[in-house]
Formats: structure tokens, sequence, C-alpha cells
């Protein structure tokens, strides 16, 4: 990947740094191994199997791009408002945290082989190489799960925000994400993927294939810059303008991915590359060509980075879009 700058990758690495311990707090721990089979294990507590096959892939890596969304969304906006931004970011932070667990279910299933039959994740053994089919099935329903349980219990209070108001930023973040993960969203767009892949698949047109993008990946990209704005209490207008600028990063990404699976080589992407091409899967580069795709990936973000600055939010969320562009992995 590109470096970003000096700020910005100071900024990405405390906050990664922040994201997996906060991680390392939140998913499962292993249970003690018991003798007794009818021993229900107490509340976060799983099988060691199940534990250390979902730990397995949340750890594997990653650019963790969905909670530094959260996370610079909410600091941008308590930024413009005056309200503490140590605090956004505690109130973000289980957002943030649930929306990498639903990314790397998505993951998980993903390279299952009814889906796309992929053997290398984030420079790893996927997950059902290395766990079989079934447990990392389970392991993807685990992290989902997990996911919405830590949405719907944390953060239990805050020292500026009413009970009330914390209740009523926890609900709509929680249908937000739901949306963005449904079939709707994330779900939908992977069902459009399978549908246009493969011998006798009508093509995609320009619409469809960026509907697809859109429900596929952009979905939970435009819901972890919006639910990380609603956590630290953004204004309907505020929240409409991350909302946006989460729209054009989130097609941006999708676009770029595209393109590095026809340029990029497998050991620095971490997954296979040319499986799209190979498995006649609907891209931008297919459908426009690789300098075309720079250029509406490029359009992307100077909409995104234009509508921030019209309404005057700034933090890393700017330089956060110009290094979605420029990555190289």
């Amino acid at each position: 990947m590109t470096t970003p700058p000096t700020e910005l990758h100071a900024w990405l690495a405390s906050r990664r740094d922040a994201v997996e311990r906060a991680l390392e707090r939140y998913l499962p721990a292993p249970a003690p191994a018991r003798s007794n089979p009818r021993f229900v294990p107490a509340s976060g507590r799983a099988p060691a199997r199940v534990a250390e096959s979902m730990r397995y892939s949340v750890f594997a890596g990653g650019k963790r791009l969905r909670p530094l969304l959260v996370l610079a969304s909410a600091e941008a906006v308590a930024a413009h408002t005056g309200a503490s931004v140590a605090e956004a970011e505690e109130l973000a932070m289980p957002v943030a945290c649930a929306l990498e667990m639903i990314h790397t279910y998505s993951l998980v299933h993903d390279d299952l082989p009814a889906m796309d039959n992929d053997t290398l994740r984030r420079g790893r053994p996927t997950a059902h190489v290395v766990f079989g089919e079934g447990l990392a099935i389970l392991a993807g329903d685990g992290l989902l799960t997990e996911a919405f349980a830590l949405l719907s219990r944390e953060p239990v209070q805050a020292e500026r925000v009413s009970a009330e108001d914390l209740q009523r930023r926890k609900l709509q973040t929680i249908a937000i994400v739901a949306d963005a993960a449904g079939a709707a969203g994330m779900v939908g767009g992977q069902a459009i993927d399978l549908d246009a892949a493969g011998p006798g698949a009508t093509p995609l047109d320009a619409g469809a294939l960026r509907e697809m993008h859109m429900r596929k990946t952009g979905a939970i990209i435009v819901a972890s810059a919006l639910s990380g704005a609603l956590m630290a209490g953004a204004t309907e207008s505020m929240a409409e303008t991350i909302g946006r600028y989460g729209v054009e990063i989130g097609l941006a990404f999708q676009i770029v991915d595209d393109i590095l699976d026809v340029e990029g080589a497998s050991a620095e992407l971490g997954k296979t590359a040319g499986k799209d091409a190979a498995a006649g899967k609907p891209t931008y580069p297919a459908l426009y060509g690789l300098d075309a795709s720079r250029k509406l990936a490029s359009e992307c973000i100077e909409r995104a980075t234009s509508v921030l600055h019209h309404a005057g939010i700034g933090g890393q969320l700017p330089a956060i879009a110009h290094w979605v562009v420029g990555r190289t992995h």
C-alpha cells in the first residue's frame, strides 16, 4: 500500500493498535475443557475450537478499514461539534470491533468452496482450509452473532451522554448495521455476484455492476462511517454528509479492489490474484478497462472529499479517502 502521509500514518498505527486490543477483549474466550458434555459454558465463553477458528480469521491481519472509518467519523464529528474526541472514540470502539467481526465473517464465508472457493486470505490459508468447511461456517456465524451481541451490550454508559440518548444512538446504529449486512446490503450483493459469474450468466451493465458493488462492499463501508458519526452524536445533516462520503469511498474501494485483482501479486494482496477474471466475474476493469476504472475511482474520492469540505467536516476522513484509492493491496 502506498505509504500514507506522516500524520495519517501515525493515526492509523495508533487506532489499529487500539482496535486490536479491543477485539482481544470483545471476542469470546475459549471455555475450559470439561469432562461433562452437558456443561453449558458461561456467557462469553465458547468451545475452544470455535473460539480458535474465530480468532484465527480476525487476527490474520488486514487493513482494518471499517473500524478505522468508524473511529475517524466519530472523531471528526466530535471535533466539529466541540465534544470530547476521546469520549467519542470510546463510544465508537464497540461498533468498530463489531463491524470488523462482520467483515471477517463475510470473508470466511466468501472464501468457502460454495462461494469463491479461495484458499488464501490475508496471506494465510483460509479458514475452511485450516479448520474444515463446517467449522469455518460456524466461525462466520459466530462472528456475525457476536457482533450484534456487542452492539446491543456496549457501551454501557458515557460521562457526557444521557442513558436515554445513548440507547437511542445504539438502536440507530444496530438498525444501520443490520440493513448493511443483510439481504438488502452485503448478502444481497453477494447473491448478485454469484448469479453474474460463470458460464451462461447474463453480463451486468454499468448500473447493475455499481449496484452489486454498493451492496456487497459499499453498504458496510457506508455503515462504518455513518455508525461512528451517530455514536458521536452527529446531527441529521452531518450524518447525511458522512453517509454521502461513505458511498463514494465504498465504491472507490471496490473499483480499486477490481484493479488490484488484475494487476496485483498474490503475495502482496494477501489473497489469490486474478481469480475474478478466471471466474468470469463482472468487474470494473472488465467493463471499462484499467485506465477508465482508475479515473472512476479518483472521481469518487474527489466527490467524497468535496462533500466533507463543503460541510466543514475534516479530521482524518479526507486523508483516509486518498489512502483508499492509493493502496496497492
